[in-house]
C-alpha cells in the first residue's frame, strides 16, 4: 500500500436536511482516515453534494428561489454536519462547481462509444429518479416504497450507456476482490443480481423533463442524468481530467455507501470507469441502516435521530463511541434513547472514565503524581489492527475494550490501595505499587493510541494525563454522569 490513500462518501441531494446516515457515512470514512494518518499515510476524503435534478429544482421553486441560489445555501448543513460529527474531510465537491461541469462533459465524450439513443417507455420514481421495470412496479402495487408515491409512466428518448459492454469485467472484478465488496454477503447480492448480465443504463433525460443539470455536449434538447453527472465527482474533485495530481491518489482505496445505493456504485460507475480506461475503486465498504427501537426510520413516525442533539447533549466522542460500536459497521444497526444512555453511563463512564479517574488519582495520593517508568503496552494489537484492516471498526472497538475491562480487573485483583499501606512495614510494597501504577499508566496509554481513530478527544487528554512523568494536577472526569433518557439511579427514592 502506497503512501497515498483516498476515501469517498456518497453525495447526498441537497433537497433534504443533513440525517443520521450521512453522518455515518462521514464518521466511518473519519475513522479509516484517522487510523491511516496515525501510520504514517497521507490521506485525502472527500465529501460533497449533489445539487443537479428535479428534485433540487422543485424544493428550489416551492422557496421562490433559482435552482443555483438554493444550492448555494442548502449545500452548507451537510458541511457542517461533516464538522459536527469531527470529520476531517480534505476535499468538499458541488456538482454545480465549475470545473466538475466541464469535467463531466468531458466525460461523456470519452464514453461516447458506448452511448446510444433510444426511447425508453416504462415507469419512473421522481424520488429515487430511477427508472422501474413491470415487475418491480407490480410487485409494489404501483407505488415506490421508498417515498410511498405512485411510479409515473413515461416514453421519453433518452442517451443509454451500455453498460454491457463491460459485464464480464464488472463481474470478474467482484468475483476475484479485484474491486473488494465489503461485507462478503453484499457481493454475493451482487452477483445474484448480475448473473445474465449487466443491463444498459439512462444517461439523460429530454430538456423538457430535466433542465436543472450538465447539458449533452452536441445536444441541446437533452440534459445529463444524475449517475454520469453524480458519480464522477469522485475523480473530478481529485482534478480529473486536466489537473495534476489526480493520478497520485485514484483508484481510490475505500469508497463508503449505503447499502441502498451499492447497485450504482458496483455496476453503473465500474461501466463509467472502464469506459474512460481509469482503474476501479479497491474496495466498497457498504454499510447498512439504522433502526430505532427495532422500527425503521420513517417521517410519518418521525423518530428520527438528531445528530446534533446526540453531539450537544452527550458529547461528540459519546456519539462517535455509540455509532462506532454499538451499530455493526457492515450490517444493520439499532439506536434506542436507553441503550445510548447505558453505553456512556456504564461503558464510557464506568469502565473507562473511572478507570482513567482512578490511576491518575492513585498515582497523586501514593506516588506524589510521578509516574514510575513506562512499559511500552504489552497487550497484543494484533486482532485490533486485524479488524481495522478489515474495515470491521465495531469489532476493532471491542478489541480495545477488552483491554479496559481487563486492567479493570487487575486494578482489583492488585489492590494497589492495600500495597500503599504495607509500605508501613514492607519494605518491596514501594517498588511494588510504583511498577503497579506504572503499568496500568501504561497500559492506559496504548488503550489511547488504539482510541485516536475512534474518540480523538478522549484519546488526546489521556495522553495528557499520562504521557508526561507527572499527572496535572486538575483530574476531570472523561464522561460525567448523565441521565436524561433514563432514570437517574443515584435519585432519592420517593
Amino acid at each position: 500500500m502506497g503512501k497515498n490513500l483516498y476515501i469517498t462518501t456518497a453525495i447526498p441531494y441537497v433537497n433534504g436536511v443533513p440525517h443520521i446516515g450521512h453522518a455515518l457515512d462521514y464518521l466511518l470514512a473519519d475513522i479509516w482516515t484517522r487510523y491511516q494518518m496515525q501510520n504514517g499515510k497521507q490521506v485525502r476524503f472527500q465529501i460533497g453534494t449533489d445539487e443537479h435534478g428535479n428534485k433540487n429544482a422543485m424544493k428550489a421553486a416551492t422557496m421562490g428561489l433559482t435552482p443555483q441560489a438554493y444550492a448555494d445555501q442548502a449545500h452548507a448543513p451537510f458541511k457542517a454536519m461533516a464538522e459536527k460529527v469531527g470529520s476531517s474531510y480534505t476535499d468538499f465537491i458541488r456538482t454545480t462547481d465549475t470545473h466538475h461541469k466541464a469535467a463531466v462533459q468531458y466525460i461523456w465524450q470519452q464514453l461516447k462509444s458506448h452511448i446510444y439513443k433510444d426511447t425508453y417507455e416504462g415507469w419512473y420514481c421522481n424520488g429515487c429518479e430511477q427508472f422501474y421495470t413491470d415487475k418491480e412496479v407490480q410487485a409494489n402495487n404501483g407505488t415506490c416504497p421508498n417515498h410511498q408515491t405512485p411510479f409515473e409512466h413515461l416514453s421519453e428518448e433518452n442517451y443509454y450507456l451500455r453498460c454491457s459492454d463491460f459485464s464480464d469485467q464488472i463481474r470478474q472484478a467482484i468475483e476475484t476482490n479485484k474491486m473488494q465488496i465489503v461485507p462478503e454477503f453484499r457481493k454475493k447480492e451482487l452477483l445474484e443480481m448480475i448473473k445474465d448480465g449487466v443491463k444498459d443504463v439512462s444517461i439523460s433525460r429530454p430538456r423538457k423533463n430535466l433542465s436543472w443539470g450538465v447539458p449533452v455536449p452536441d445536444d441541446p434538447d437533452q440534459v445529463i442524468y444524475v449517475w454520469i453527472d453524480a458519480l464522477s465527482n469522485y475523480i473530478t474533485v481529485l482534478g480529473y481530467p486536466d489537473q495534476a495530481g489526480y493520478q497520485d491518489f485514484w483508484p481510490a482505496d475505500v469508497q463508503v455507501v449505503g447499502k441502498d445505493i451499492l447497485r450504482f456504485h458496483a455496476i453503473i460507475w465500474p461501466a463509467i470507469l472502464l469506459g474512460i480506461g481509469l482503474s476501479l475503486p479497491k474496495k466498497l465498504l457498504v454499510h447498512g441502516f439504522i433502526n430505532v427501537d427495532g422500527s425503521k426510520i420513517s417521517k410519518s413516525l418521525g423518530n428520527g435521530i438528531d445528530p446534533v442533539e446526540v453531539i450537544d447533549t452527550y458529547g461528540l466522542d459519546a456519539f462517535r463511541y455509540f455509532f462506532s460500536r454499538h451499530i455493526p459497521t457492515q450490517e444493520d444497526g439499532d439506536f434506542s434513547w436507553e441503550k445510548f444512555e447505558s453505553a456512556y453511563n456504564n461503558e464510557l463512564g464506568n469502565d473507562l472514565g473511572n478507570l482513567v479517574q482512578r490511576t491518575a488519582s492513585m498515582i497523586k495520593r501514593y506516588e506524589a503524581g510521578v509516574i514510575g517508568e513506562l512499559k511500552a503496552g504489552e497487550h497484543d494489537m494484533g486482532p485490533y489492527h486485524k479488524a481495522m484492516e478489515a474495515l470491521d471498526f465495531n469489532q476493532a472497538f471491542d478489541e480495545v475494550w477488552v483491554m479496559v475491562r481487563s486492567l479493570n480487573q487487575f486494578i482489583e485483583q492488585v489492590k494497589p490501595w492495600e500495597i500503599a499501606k504495607a509500605r508501613e512495614t514492607d519494605t518491596d510494597a514501594e517498588a511494588h505499587l510504583s511498577e503497579v501504577l506504572s503499568h496500568a499508566a501504561g497500559t492506559l496509554l496504548q488503550i489511547a493510541d488504539m482510541l485516536v481513530p475512534f474518540l480523538p478527544e478522549t484519546a488526546k487528554r489521556m495522553h495528557e494525563l499520562f504521557e508526561n512523568a507527572v499527572v496535572p494536577d486538575e483530574i476531570t472526569p472523561l464522561f460525567p454522569k448523565l441521565y436524561v433518557h433514563t432514570p437517574d439511579p443515584r435519585a432519592p427514592k420517593a
